[in-house]
């Protein structure tokens, strides 16, 4: 009797344990919640403004709850790249967040054993852009010969400024340079095109990016002053692609009570949807709006704001979301 009682206990702490095996399994599997996909594709890794949200010294109702519970999707912008043909993934923009954004990148698609992206392609010298380079340093990662790409205004702040001098000197990274309009083929069925854009451009110049995959084509513009400033047409740029992830920083400007709005310019969202109002149903739907300042109220997808933008016929970018290409 004693030697069944034995064996039923010594099961019941093995099925125990197999259970909170498989617990802990799910957990980990589950934690940051990757999506998969089994074709060339970009994903969502962050749509908040370079500031973040919550967002330092901020009093309102935006952030005075995410200090104490911070909210995982509410990361600073950027978008992930895996190319199909190659296995390789690509960051757009070094955020502030790149930590967690380089962890989903590298599951994305096809998982990786390389815990770096196989490039970084930047639009420009404001902190949540390129801040995240801070981590390739021999005080984080110590990485070695991470390609990123940089147009000549770019590549010059780098090599020349410090501490970020050091990750050139250090071969932590290795600067490309890009020539705008000027297509870099990364594989036989993927390029990327640096697109120049109006902007406050106090250490490098503000570039955007063409995307091109074997099928579909995006439009990829976080920063950019207003559309009227621009020598091209944006309505024109949006009918060459498929996808296009736009600046929309702030939703109509009333939500900054607290500062000069004059002197950090962006299209307000109102402005940006009365200049595509009379777009087709299938142009506004290829518009994702990106890019939210902490105030802005779209951030909030319950908002009137958003399902204002949502009744237009537009999209709201959300982490995790997968364009394939």
């Amino acid at each position: 009797m004693e030697i069944h009682y034995l064996l039923a206990l010594i099961i019941y702490i093995c099925s125990c344990n197999e259970q909170k095996v498989s617990e802990i399994q799910e957990v980990e599997e589950t934690h940051l919640e990757v999506k998969r996909t089994y074709v060339t594709s970009l994903v969502i890794l962050g749509t908040i403004q370079d500031a973040g949200q919550p967002h330092i010294a901020c009093k309102k109702q935006c952030c005075v709850d995410l200090f104490e519970n911070p909210d995982k999707d509410k990361q600073v912008i950027s978008l992930g790249l895996y190319d199909k043909s190659t296995g390789k993934k690509y960051l757009f923009d070094a955020t502030p967040d790149m930590p967690r954004q380089m962890k989903y990148l590298k599951e994305f698609g096809i998982s990786s054993e390389n815990e770096m992206a196989d490039g970084i392609c930047l639009t420009h010298a404001h902190i949540g852009h390129y801040a995240g380079l801070m981590y390739l340093g021999k005080e984080a990662t110590d990485a070695q010969n991470v390609p990123v790409y940089v147009m000549p205004r770019m590549k010059h702040f780098l090599q020349n400024n410090g501490p970020w001098d050091l990750l050139v000197s250090r071969k932590n990274i290795v600067l490309n340079e890009l020539e705008n309009g000027v297509a870099i083929q990364v594989s036989d069925e993927v390029k990327i095109t640096p697109i120049k854009v109006p902007h406050r451009d106090e250490y490098s110049e503000t570039i955007g990016y063409r995307i091109e995959g074997p099928n579909k084509s995006a439009l990829f513009i976080p920063d950019i002053d207003k559309w009227e400033k621009w020598d091209k047409d944006i309505i024109e740029e949006i009918s060459k692609v498929d996808y296009a992830f736009l600046d929309a920083t702030f939703y109509s400007g009333e939500e900054l009570n607290n500062r000069d709005i004059s002197q950090i310019p962006h299209p307000f969202i109102i402005e940006s949807m009365e200049k595509f109002k009379d777009l087709s149903e299938q142009e506004k739907n290829k518009i994702i709006f990106i890019h939210f300042n902490h105030t802005n109220p779209v951030s909030d997808p319950n908002s009137k704001a958003a399902k204002n933008v949502l009744d237009h016929g537009f999209k709201l970018g959300k982490i995790n979301d997968i364009f394939e290409l």
